[in-house]
């Protein structure tokens, strides 16, 4: 039997959904452990629920329980259904990024975990049950340097000598528009640059993104500045080879995993205050791998992606820089860690 079951109930590929299949590729290296739900890249053939809740009935060889690892509200209740309902031999574990307070009906489900990691300090204050905090890691193999960095930018097809992307669902909360405005001031001093946009809307949506595509228009850039749509998962790691600048303004986000990746191919990084990002790019430091702007200030956020493309020299420090942290501080390896410390807390019966 698994000793662990990871649930992806969501079939779009979300931020959730990424840091889900990077933790569990490496889980599936040292631990039975099975997705339930979605599939993930990477990651081991999914199963449904109603298979996960009928080998759940056993539990693992060795141990006393399997371990149910959620992250969203419908895997909360799922995991409640499998633990109080029909009383299988499970525990479960949730995993909240969340810098705000959760609603009330989150609150409650939350309130019923058996363990709760939290992503940062900030995260861990708003929820019970705190185990450990545990930042979020990437996996610095899959997304790595190109080679040539031009190349792997004329290989995606959308044209310039290179690019500057942000990546994220298209809506005000993930600054969408702060983005589009800083790449209009930008693009006029960046000859080479194409801007793009990867992320969905969804139809409630749908509006911001047709006024954000008009003022685009109206600008003169709209073969300069691109509204691809979502990305398939397995195409992220090859994009951000190519692009020579990551770009994350959004009003509120509980951690935010894109700069990490950006920075583990060598991409520098222009971030708002927002989620954790500050902590990723050390602004302040002797290695910094980009600069922190203040919440909506895409103006500064404009002049700071164009003072960093225009001076090579720099801009290939801080490649390096976001390279040596990325690696050295936020590998898959140390979350993976994290959590399993966790588990065997919740396995061997110890106290936190």
């Amino acid at each position: 039997m698994p000793a662990l079951y990871v649930t992806n109930f969501n079939p779009r590929f979300t931020g959730v959904s990424a840091t889900a299949a990077a933790v569990l590729g490496e889980q599936a290296r040292n631990l039975d452990a099975a997705l339930v739900g979605k599939p993930l890249p990477a990651c081991p053939a999914p199963m449904t629920l109603r298979q996960a809740l009928a080998l759940s009935r056993l539990s693992p060889a060795g141990l006393p329980f399997s371990i149910w690892h959620v992250r969203r509200n419908s895997e909360m209740q799922a995991a409640l259904f499998a633990r109080d309902i029909l009383r299988l031999p499970i525990r479960i574990v949730f995993t909240s990024a969340a810098q705000r307070r959760h609603s009330a009906w989150p609150r409650w489900l939350i309130g019923r975990m058996d363990a709760v990691i939290a992503t940062t300090q900030a995260a861990a204050g708003f929820v019970p049950h705190v185990r450990a905090v545990v930042p979020h890691g990437i996996d610095t193999a899959r997304f790595a340097p190109a080679p040539d960095r031009a190349a792997a930018w004329q290989a995606t097809g959308f044209g310039g000598a290179y690019g500057i992307v942000t990546v994220g669902r298209i809506r005000p909360e993930k600054g969408t528009d702060l983005f589009v405005r800083a790449m209009i001031r930008a693009l006029p001093q960046l000859p080479g640059a194409t801007a793009v946009v990867i992320g969905m809307a969804k139809p409630a949506d749908s509006a911001f993104l047709d006024r954000l595509k008009s003022e685009v228009a109206a600008a003169g850039l709209s073969a300069r500045i691109l509204f691809p749509g979502e990305i398939a998962a397995d195409r992220m790691p090859r994009i951000l080879q190519g692009a020579a600048l990551l770009v994350a303004v959004p009003r509120y986000e509980g951690y935010g995993v894109t700069p990490l990746e950006a920075m583990a191919t060598g991409a520098p990084v222009i971030a708002s205050t927002a989620g954790h990002f500050a902590e990723f790019l050390a602004p302040e430091s002797t290695r910094p791998a980009g600069h922190i702007v203040a919440q909506e200030d895409w103006t500064a956020a404009a002049d700071a992606a164009v003072a960093l493309l225009a001076d090579p020299a720099r801009h290939a420090a801080f490649a390096a820089n976001a390279r040596h942290r990325a690696t050295t501080l936020f590998g898959i390896e140390t979350e993976v860690a994290g959590i399993r410390s966790v588990y065997d807390q919740l396995w061997h019966r110890t106290t936190p």
